[in-house]
């Protein structure tokens, strides 16, 4: 009894794949291939690119803004004015994307660094910080 199922299942088996394989004629028929004349992924990493430069761009001209010599890119006021526009770009951001809880928790972070600064800058030189507040508008 269990040579007769075999067999049916065999024959089951290979009545499916000649069906597959050929068509009627005996021919193998190729599997279709899609060729798409633009990649997806090259217009994904121009755009990156062109992100990328837009916001170095963006971050030059902070740190040209804000410096305090010609070489300086790390004072407190560089670090605070970059900071702040994280934060604006975040919660632009968060408004379009309420329930982004992940980049909340980083927004949440970045503030905390700035107000570290701020707390920093106030207590080393009072007119540093009150000049870099107004004109961040952190303050008015």
């Amino acid at each position: 009894m269990s040579a007769v199922k075999t067999k049916k299942n065999e024959a089951k088996t290979s009545k499916k794949s000649t069906a597959t394989s050929s068509s009627g004629a005996g021919k193998a028929v190729p599997p279709k291939v899609i060729v798409s004349k633009k990649n997806p992924r090259a217009s994904q990493s121009e755009e990156r690119a062109t992100e990328t430069q837009l916001l170095n761009d963006t971050k030059r001209h902070i740190i040209e803004q804000y410096q305090l010599t010609q070489s300086d890119t790390g004072s407190p006021e560089v670090q605070i004015a970059l900071l702040t526009a994280r934060i604006d770009k975040l919660i632009a951001h968060l408004k379009a994307n309420p329930a982004d809880n992940h980049s909340r928790r980083g927004l949440l972070g970045i503030v905390s660094k700035r107000r570290r600064l701020l707390n920093y800058l106030a207590e080393r030189d009072k007119s540093r910080f009150t000049q870099i507040a107004k004109k961040l508008e952190l303050i008015k």
